[in-house]
């Protein structure tokens, strides 16, 4: 005669901390609420969550001054509208910072009216070629890497840098040359065949 299997032990269940269950209880009851609360008073959904995560969070941290006295919500009405002033500052800041660095943009880029002819025709000419070599003339003719470095930010050898250095230049001079007509002066036609790069 078997003896049938006797049952696994019960598995123990772990104990909920009374602060998490405290903390659990305070977000059950007013999430909803506070979630009202910001969105009328934010743009978009996003800055909402964000406002009442950094609100929940506060109430994480100091549960212990969290009102027991059936006022919690008020003090998190009060949380939350010190997380949204926060928040419309950061916006005020992030807002100045945009628009100094478009100015310093502005100011950086220069002004492709009055490019020379002979600018006009490199960057033409720089346009028909590969991306690879592109990239490479413009590293080092225009951020003034050597080849040596150009390789590291490309992540290829040194000596790979030079060749394909040497060839892209005689790639380019031929396309700037493509990009005169017989009288010297720019093409209007600068959509002429890209230059292939070897492989």
């Amino acid at each position: 005669m078997t003896s049938t299997p006797s049952p696994p032990p019960p598995v123990a269940l772990r104990a909920v901390p009374d602060r998490e269950l405290r903390f659990r209880e305070l977000f059950d009851e007013n999430f909803r609420p506070l979630l009202g609360y910001a969105l009328r008073r934010v743009s978009s959904p996003e800055d909402a969550a964000d406002i009442i995560a950094e609100t929940m969070l506060v109430a994480w941290r100091r549960l212990d001054d969290v009102p027991a006295d059936g006022t919690a919500r008020l003090y998190l009405y009060g949380v939350a509208r010190r997380v949204l002033s926060n928040h419309r500052r950061g916006e005020i800041r992030r807002d100045r910072l945009a628009e100094k660095l478009r100015l310093q943009l502005a100011e950086a880029t220069p002004d492709l009216t009055s490019l020379s002819d002979s600018t006009t025709a490199i960057r033409a000419g720089l346009a028909q070629l590969s991306e690879n070599d592109r990239e490479l003339l413009m590293l080092t003719g225009w951020d003034g890497l050597d080849p040596r470095e150009a390789a590291q930010v490309l992540g290829v050898p040194a000596r790979t840098v030079r060749t394909r250095l040497h060839r892209a230049r005689a790639r380019l001079r031929a396309a700037v040359g493509d990009a005169f007509s017989t009288d010297g002066q720019v093409r209007d036609d600068q959509h002429a065949r890209p230059v292939q790069e070897e492989r």
